[in-house]
């Protein structure tokens, strides 16, 4: 069984400086942030920015689920002072649900899936 993309949105606080401050540190996270997204059979990560409107793409092998990302992250003291740190910047879009963060897009069309 193959894996799945999953495409989410936050924002960002709206503050050039932060904003500045959130690439550079995503320019090299932090070595046990990686390690805990590559253990939870995150394949690849890309974030993507428009003005404060963040974009993930993330492509997940066989075996990735939701609740054992968060269970796992809840378990590494890293991760939670990562997440701590990124709340920082972050702010949730007019559409998230209460008390969350990324939230899942929803894909409305695929060229192949075109004649």
């Amino acid at each position: 069984m193959s894996g799945q993309r999953y495409c989410l949105a936050l924002d960002l606080i709206d503050d050039a400086a932060l904003i500045a401050e959130y690439q550079q540190l995503h320019r090299r996270i932090w070595p046990a942030v990686a390690e805990h997204l590559r253990s939870q059979q995150i394949l690849e990560m890309q974030i993507w920015r428009l003005g404060t409107r963040l974009f993930m793409v993330m492509d997940t092998a066989a075996g990735f689920s939701f609740e054992g990302l968060d269970h796992a992250a809840r378990a590494n003291p890293d991760v939670q002072a990562w997440e701590t740190l990124m709340w920082r910047f972050q702010a949730p879009t007019p559409w998230t649900d209460p008390g969350g963060k990324w939230q899942p897009l929803e894909q409305i069309f695929r060229l192949t899936d075109q004649p």
